[in-house]
Parts: structure tokens; sequence; C-alpha cells
């Protein structure tokens, strides 16, 4: 193995590296809090799953509506513009929720989630494929990941304190869930503040051309396309299971909503955290292709054990689920920007409007689980959508056997 290889990121970019991974755990907060509000709205408003799965929809849909435009504002202004810019709107929607417990109005919860989604889109689009450029190319799955680790641990302290906090014992007071986004919307603009005073390079790519000296276009990269794919379908499994994983464990009559926050806090993403850390870890020694593989091939089979319904085992399966899902959006994302050059601005924000799947995900999920009054057959939608993302593994796998021989 050479030298380059072991290098994660590059030393003229480590500081850049460190303030950009600090953004990953403030997304990883903003998304985890959306599997607490879910059964707690369903309590507090007496809503059906389906009509809860809104609160899911609301926020990804601001990832499918403002990707080009996020996209096209860092090609102007660059990636610390864009980020900037993504987290003004993230402290913005945080703080409407004060006017949301005002008039008690769910609508007004679902908009200010929605101006969240259009501030993480802004964040995403740029902290992403700027990762995989500060440093190696063949560390970029690697590097993405470690940083999205991150992203892992703000998962962790969402459903913990804000989980115990909504499903508290006493009698909760409707309006409470302003409390954290209040927090929450002050720290982010605080960030903010420190991004305005700082430099962050920006990497310059020339233009992708063919043998006969023509530009290349974005979309004749099939593998780009594919990539698309699989990581759509790769939301629409981890949005959904997280959604309903608490009213999966509760209709299980294995524990109540309060203590469902606690394991899916540090039972599933605990285990997603540590699995994005070991996955780094293991992708400076194994190809980004072959890990992802057997990722996918994991959550295939823990997921089947979960429709199979299997008690216990269903659960400790679907736990083991999050370890093997953890590195999937950071490796898939990694590989279709691989090669791109030009391009690769463009493309992840093609890339960033696959959170949409958190808007399919939980909507079909909930359909599912209220037409067939079972938790367990509405699973059927991840174990789909895992079944895509195994075969864009197993494409890919194939491609690097193919070129390395």
């Amino acid at each position: 193995m050479d030298k380059q290889r072991t290098v994660l990121v590059d030393k003229q970019y480590f500081l850049p590296f460190v303030l950009l991974t600090s953004l990953f755990f403030l997304w990883g907060f903003a998304h985890a809090i959306l599997d607490v509000l879910n059964k707690h709205f369903q309590e507090m408003l007496d809503i059906s799953k389906t009509h809860s799965a809104l609160i899911q929809a609301m926020m990804y849909m601001g990832y499918f509506v403002m990707a080009i435009p996020a996209g096209l504002f860092i090609n102007r202004f660059g990636y610390r513009s864009g980020v900037v810019f993504g987290l003004l709107l993230y402290g913005i929607g945080s703080l409407l929720f004060i006017p949301g417990q005002y008039f008690v109005s769910f609508n007004a919860f679902l908009f200010a989630l929605f101006v969240i989604g259009c501030g993480l889109t802004f964040l995403e689009t740029a902290a992403n494929p700027y990762v995989t450029e500060l440093g190696a190319k063949e560390t970029a799955a690697s590097r993405l990941n470690f940083a999205q680790s991150f992203n892992g641990l703000g998962c962790i302290c969402a459903p913990l304190l804000v989980g115990w906090f909504l499903f508290s014992e006493t009698k909760e007071h409707p309006n409470s869930v302003a409390f954290p986004y209040a927090c929450m919307g002050i720290l982010v603009l605080f960030v903010a503040s420190i991004f305005l005073r700082v430099k962050l390079p920006e990497i310059r790519h020339e233009a992708e051309v063919d043998k006969e000296g023509h530009r290349v276009g974005l979309w004749s990269h099939r593998l780009f396309i594919f990539g698309l794919i699989a990581l759509f379908a790769y939301e629409v499994a981890e949005i959904s299971i997280n959604s309903f994983f608490i009213n999966y464990v509760v209709e299980q009559r294995w524990m109540d909503a309060r203590y469902a926050s606690l394991v899916l806090s540090f039972g599933g993403l605990g285990l997603f955290m540590l699995g994005r850390f070991s996955g780094s870890w293991i992708m400076q020694r194994v190809s980004a292709e072959r890990m992802l593989f057997w990722c996918t091939t994991g959550t295939v089979l823990t997921t089947t054990v979960v429709l199979f319904d299997l008690g216990i085992v269903s659960l400790i399966a679907l736990l083991c689920g999050y370890a093997f899902e953890a590195i999937m959006f950071p490796t898939i994302f990694a590989l279709s920007l691989k090669g791109l050059g030009i391009h690769t601005k463009r493309a992840s924000s093609f890339l960033m409007m696959s959170p949409v799947g958190g808007v399919v995900g939980p909507l079909l999920m909930g359909v599912v689980a209220d037409h067939t009054d079972s938790m367990v057959w509405a699973f059927v939608v991840p174990w789909v959508a895992y079944v895509v993302v195994w075969f864009y593994a197993r494409k890919m796998l194939s491609q690097r056997i193919t070129l390395s021989k």
C-alpha cells in the first residue's frame, strides 16, 4: 500500500476539514429529531401514521426543491457561501417553531421544517463533495465516511435529548416541541457567524473532454445515473425505518415510546455511528466497492429477518441493520462523483435531490402500516429499497474487479 493511500486528509486542508466535519453533527441532529417528532405528533394531535409522515415529507421536500438552486448558487459563489447561506436558512427555520408554538399549528411546524430542509440542502450540497476533494482520490469514500460519522453522533444526541424531553413521564405541554428547536436555531446561527470569518479554499476542476477534444456531459456517465437511483433508494430505506422505529417497537409491546427513543439513540443510531467510524477505517485498507457490497447484503438479510416477525430476534436484526447501512450514503455519494471533474458541483446538487426518498419512504410505509394494521408488513418498503442498492453495489464491485485484471 502506498503512502498516499494512508493519508486521510492533506495537511493544507486539515482546518477546513475539521470545520466542515462539525456541520455533519448539526444536520444529523436535525434529521434525528424528526424520528421523535413523528411519534410525538401522533400522540399530541391524534393523527394517523400516514399524516404524521408529512413531518419527514416536508423536510425532505426541501431537498428536492432546493437541490438544483443550491448547486447553481455554489457554482457561482463557492463552497463557503453555500455553507453560510445554508446555516442561515437552518437557523431561521428552527426559530420559526416559536410562532408555530404560539399558534399551535401543525402546518406552521411543517413550513418551518421545509425551511430547515432547504438550509440543509445548501449545507450538504457544499460539504459532501468538498470533503471528497480534501485529499487523495483513493481515500475519498473513507474521508467522507469519517466526516459523516459525526452525523451519526448528532443522530444519537437528538433522540436522547429531545425524546427524553418530549416523552417525559409527567403530562407535557403540547407546545414544548418549540424549545429544543429554538436552542438549535441559536446554536446554528452562532456557527454561521464563525464561518463568515473563515476562508475556505476553493477547488477548481478542469473541463472533461473525450479523445476528439469534445466536452463530456454529466449525463453520459451511466454509473453516476445508477448511483443517483441507488442513493434515492437508500434514502427511502433509511428514513422510513427511522421514522417508524418507535412505532414498531411500541406496537410489538417491548417498551413505551420514551424508552424506545433511548433504544433508537443508543442502540440503532449508536451502531450507525460506530459503523461509520469503523467503515472509514476499513476502507483505508479495503476498496469502497467491496465494502459497500457486503454492507448492502447485510441490510437485505437483516430486513428480511424483520419481515419474518421473529420477535426479539427481529429487533436485534433491525438494530444490526443500522451498522450495515451506516457507510451507504457517503460511499455511494463518493463513488458517484468519482471521475466527474468539472461536473462535480452540479452532480452533487442532483445527488442531493435523493433525500426526496425521505418523502416517499415514510409515506409508503405509513400507508402500508395503516392498511395492514401492522408495522411488520410495512418493512417491505425498505426491503425493496435495499435490494436496489444491492444491485448498484454488485455492479460497482464487478466493474472494479474487471478493471483490476
